[in-house]
């Protein structure tokens, strides 16, 4: 949707005359000023209208097509390889046996969910890969909440973006969207009227930078890809300011990486969403653990309608014909897999271990040679007693935190009425994400000594000085009564692909060179960020390239190759594949808890993540 100038300058006059009017922008510690820590309740909101936007009529249009225009015969039916059972392997199977293919899942793993995975530990415990967040312009995921009829597992929250006060230790303040008011107003108000962050001139200052975002949308958001978020505030004239209130917390939100390394494509395309649909910065929680409420359904389904996922089968080697085409996938196992198509749903990093010598050459697989995922550390962090927390998504706005949540408010499964646990997302944690400090290389008890200072600097009258973490002895003020009972540190070397300034040309499209040969992945070339609605949304583009061939169409073009790619891709000397060497998480570009065989491991296969700084 666009929007012309008239009705953007009436969003601004309108919004600056409600800026007055402080209701709206009370803290949260005033908001909740009399009410103790023990008394904070979960409290879930109606699923907001996600159906009424281009974007799910979109998704929506495609998943019908696998039922309908892409139904095979029974003579175009194809036996289908997926290497990896994440969220895109899973969704691209789920979408080939709606189109009536019998798709088969190759997962490494004893989990499925690759990114999205999560195990128990001795106490039964679940341990999250990361903290994952649904928002309502996610349209795919909703789509397929729809589609298994889960939608009944979502929690979602009440309309408003919260941020931790770095000035005000224990304060909030918040972004509060107002019901009944449609995109963009709700978003320009929201912002307009909160008096905690940003002057009205400020707010005012920023606003004309986006106004081209809203008229020319994706062809202006893609053109901005080779600009770091700092850069394009500068080049346009934004405050200063807004990148200390606003955009690092954003840029290590959605990336974990700090805003002048971040591709300000990345912010632009988020904004966008947001600001063209109603409810789609409306978040919710899954209400338990992703490999028994998510990846679970997805499974049933697949199997069900003639698929099977298959655990703990490594895939070794994929095997090609003299023509370049798939002749089968070698298991470690010594079995092979022959199939009339095979997709690879593997991350980036872990394809480029995969790409066949006889493809090594081919400029397609060359460029993916510029991507390579982002670090991230996952904490869970058990207190011996409630802390005053949000029923919600936090902010940090902290050097070292990017967001957080008390999972036992927030979460059903996690739900727990005398002691919080906090999941906290550590970024940027590694010089490879533009941090100041290897955090990837330090031992777990540094990461939760670091993170126990930040949370007593943050918070100083609920966290306790503690001898057992130093870090805390540091801050000022210090006065609270928490103290750590128990925490997990989850270390993933290469999460989602790193979005710094110029990668977007390089993501590339499912259609792939190779005959019978698909890639799908967030890290893929489609519309979405690298996140779960990218690995849905890659997952079923891979699916429809596969479900077209077999009926005959031609292919799916394939996205346009960079010439300096093409030049080099011919002298480029052809080596076999690495494959990949280990089991685990770790092995297979996903998150664990480090282990000294894990740590011995990745400074095998990426010493990178070892340079002191």
């Amino acid at each position: 949707m666009k929007y012309s100038i008239a009705a953007l300058t009436s969003l601004l006059c309108s919004a600056a005359a409600f800026t007055g009017q402080s209701s709206f922008t009370q803290t949260l510690s005033q908001r909740n000023g009399a009410r103790s820590s023990s008394t904070l309740v979960m409290k879930d909101f109606p699923k907001p209208n996600v159906e009424d936007t281009d974007n799910y009529r979109q998704g929506e249009a495609l998943s019908a097509s696998f039922k309908s225009s892409l139904k095979a015969s029974p003579s175009e039916k194809k036996k289908v390889a997926i290497i990896g059972g994440g969220l895109s392997g899973l969704a691209c199977a789920k979408y080939l046996v709606d189109a009536g293919h019998e798709p088969v899942v190759y997962e490494a793993r004893d989990v499925l969910g690759g990114k999205v995975s999560a195990w128990q530990d001795e106490d039964g415990d679940w341990i999250e890969t990361g903290l994952h967040i649904f928002f309502g312009a996610y349209p795919n995921m909703m789509n397929l909440f729809a589609e298994l009829g889960i939608h009944d597992r979502l929690q979602w929250k009440i309309h408003q973006m919260i941020f931790a006060m770095q000035e005000l230790p224990g304060e909030f303040t918040t972004f509060d969207f107002i019901p009944g008011i449609p995109a963009p107003f709700n978003f320009g108000l929201a912002i307009l009227m909160n008096q905690k962050m940003l002057t009205l001139g400020e707010k005012l200052q920023t606003a004309p930078p986006l106004i081209p975002m809203l008229i020319e949308g994706q062809d202006f958001i893609d053109a901005q890809d080779e600009l770091s978020v700092t850069q394009f505030m500068r080049k346009y004239g934004m405050p200063e300011r807004i990148n200390e209130e606003v955009f690092i917390a954003m840029a290590k939100a959605l990336d974990f990486i700090d805003p002048d390394k971040l591709s300000m494509t990345v912010v632009l395309t988020a904004m966008n969403r947001f600001l063209n649909e109603s409810n789609g910065l409306q978040m919710a929680f899954l209400d338990g653990n992703q490999p028994d409420r998510l990846c679970e359904p997805m499974k049933q389904h697949i199997e069900k309608n003639g698929g099977q996922v298959m655990m703990k089968s490594p895939v070794k080697e994929i095997v090609t014909n003299d023509d370049g085409s798939v002749k089968h996938l070698l298991m470690r196992s010594g079995e092979t897999v022959v199939a009339d198509e095979y997709i690879s749903a593997m991350p980036c990093d872990i394809m480029k271990r995969f790409v066949p010598k006889n493809w090594a050459n081919l400029p397609y697989f060359r460029q993916i040679d510029e991507l390579e995922g982002i670090p991230v550390i996952n904490l869970h962090m058990w207190f011996d007693r409630k802390l005053k927390a949000v029923d919600h998504l936090c902010f940090s706005r902290s050097p070292l935190l990017s967001v957080y949540a008390d999972m036992s408010v927030t979460c059903k499964e996690y739900f727990d009425e005398d002691a919080s646990m906090l999941e906290l997302v550590f970024a940027p944690c590694s010089p490879i994400a533009g941090g100041d400090t290897n955090w990837i290389a330090k031992s777990d008890e540094e990461i939760i000594d670091a993170t126990m200072g930040e949370l007593a600097r943050l918070f100083p009258t609920e966290i306790a000085y503690d001898e057992s973490w130093p870090a805390t002895k540091k801050q000022e003020g210090v006065n609270g009564q928490a103290r750590l009972r128990k925490y997990a540190v989850v270390k993933v070397p290469r999460s989602v692909y790193a979005a710094i300034p110029g990668r977007n040309k390089y993501r590339p499209s499912q259609t792939s060179p190779i005959p019978n040969f698909t890639l799908a992945g967030d890290w893929t070339s489609q519309k979405f960020l690298g996140s779960m609605e990218g690995a849905v949304l890659g997952g079923k583009l891979a699916a429809e390239v596969v479900a077209n061939r077999a009926k005959g169409n031609p292919d799916k073009p394939i996205k346009e190759i960079q010439q300096h790619i093409i030049d080099a891709a011919a002298s480029h000397v052809a080596k076999e594949p690495a494959g990949v060497k280990g089991d685990g998480a770790i092995a297979w570009g996903a998150g664990a808890s480090f282990s000294t065989d894990n740590t011995d491991l990745l400074k095998e296969s990426d010493p990178a993540q070892f340079v002191a700084v």
